[in-house]
């Protein structure tokens, strides 16, 4: 079969990865400057300790509820492939229906229950205190949160990611701008502290749904898309999403809670091997953005594909997303291997963990060069409906392989941190030979 020319290929992957990669940006940069804040009030060892607290339980929360973009990326993929687009605005409806209902509901029992939920994971009552008042205003934002994650996937869907990067810009930018006027007070407002940090993302939110829904009233999509138009609730559409989305929802509370468990292990080594590998772990997010921003592209462009009846080219353009992806891993695994302190130094300026953590982030280094296969071809199983193995890929090599390892090397043979962390590469290469062979071999058909 005669396939796109690879530099005609490769511009269309980049065309589609690159926004997405500058959108996922800017939140690091966002959550660099969050803390840089927080850290500058009064209380601030407090005040930090319950920001990553309230930070971990925003995000397992947004992390299990973010799928419904990869339900409804997919099959608003598929059906842009095949030209049919009112379709398309029919799943953006059910869509947010699914959101909105879910959003008011989550919203609610976490703004009622936000400082019971803070104080039973606080060692501390005044961080409890803290959180607490940070998880009220962030539960506030929920539905809107989920309807921005809705109208991400219909835009990634229709190969408009450029509208997600513009977002991402903008909501980050407004984020930093109320944060620091109600952390400290300004323009008249009352200081807030670490709340004012809370409602300050809840607002930058609900400007983003603004951002999305101007953008939605643009007459060329209206025309196009007719979801103005077609606006009942469509349970089989609903079916659909809920059977994409659900394995990657159990996917990411799984991975997350894996991640958190190894970090776990390796405080059982000493607190100082702890706090090195939560840097460590912190700089792999230079490597793992872009890949995300990869596996949105691979999403699209196989969906589309697979929507077009194309399955052998769906399977090319996944294949060549992932090369791309891992000549940039490969690109940072280098740097990793052979100048750590650069890295090290932009997360942290104290010697002592710089020095823990140096041989950890040789070995993520190595580790992290694999990955880009797992994430990009997961993203394309996922647009083939196969979320669940992907899910259970995931379960059975983390927890079931690498967790164990990490404890067996680290701590039971007193291996120390590098024998912890010597766990990763396996784990990675386990999991995208996993996920390669399923794609490359697996079955492929209609799955919703």
């Amino acid at each position: 079969m005669k396939f796109i020319a690879k530099s005609e290929t490769y511009r269309e992957i980049l065309k589609l990865a690159l926004p997405v990669i500058a959108g996922l940006s800017t939140q690091m940069i966002l959550s660099l400057v969050d803390t840089a804040m927080v850290g500058r009030i009064e209380d601030a060892q407090y005040a930090l300790a319950a920001m990553g607290l309230g930070v971990l339980a925003t995000w397992a929360l947004t992390s299990f509820f973010s799928s419904l973009a990869t339900g409804t990326h997919v099959l608003v993929a598929h059906n842009y492939g095949r030209n049919d687009f009112p379709e398309c605005g029919r799943i953006l409806n059910t869509s947010l229906y699914i959101s909105i209902f879910i959003g008011i509901i989550v919203g609610l029992a976490g703004v009622y229950f936000s400082h019971s939920i803070s104080q039973f994971f606080a060692a501390d009552v005044k961080v409890g205190s803290y959180a607490g008042d940070y998880l009220y205003y962030r539960f506030m934002g929920i539905p809107f949160f989920l309807i921005s994650v809705s109208y991400r996937g219909f835009y990634f869907g229709i190969n408009r990611t450029k509208i997600f990067m513009y977002s991402g810009i903008l909501a980050n930018i407004l984020n930093i701008f109320f944060n620091y006027v109600l952390i400290y007070g300004e323009f008249g407002f009352e200081p807030m502290g670490l709340a004012g940090a809370g409602l300050g993302s809840t607002l930058a939110t609900i400007c983003d749904v603004l951002y999305y829904l101007i953008v939605a009233m643009s007459s060329s999509l209206r025309k196009k898309y007719l979801y103005f138009k077609f606006t009942k609730w469509n349970k089989s559409i609903a079916r659909s999403i809920v059977k994409i989305s659900l394995p990657v929802s159990f996917h990411n509370i799984f991975l997350l809670i894996g991640f958190l468990s190894f970090i776990a292990v390796t405080g059982l080594i000493g607190t100082l091997e702890q706090a090195a590998s939560q840097i460590v772990m912190s700089s792999l997010f230079i490597s793992f953005m872009p890949c995300f921003g990869f596996g949105a592209a691979v999403q699209t462009l196989t969906g589309n594909n697979l929507g077009r009846g194309k399955i052998a080219i769906a399977k090319f353009y996944a294949f060549e997303t992932s090369k791309l992806a891992t000549f940039y891993t490969v690109l940072i695994g280098i740097i990793f291997i052979c100048f750590p302190k650069i890295i090290l130094y932009l997360v942290t300026n104290d010697a002592e963990i710089i020095e823990t953590a140096l041989p950890a982030i040789r070995i993520a280094g190595f580790g992290q060069i694999f990955y880009a296969v797992g994430v990009v071809l997961a993203n394309g199983l996922q647009a083939a409906g196969k979320s669940l193995y992907v899910m259970l890929s995931e379960i059975i090599i983390n927890w079931f392989l690498f967790i164990p390892l990490a404890y067996l090397l680290g701590v039971y043979l007193n291996f120390g941190l590098t024998g912890a962390w010597s766990a990763l590469p396996l784990y990675v290469v386990l999991y995208s030979l996993s996920i390669f062979i399923k794609f490359k071999f697996g079955k492929w058909g209609k799955e919703f």
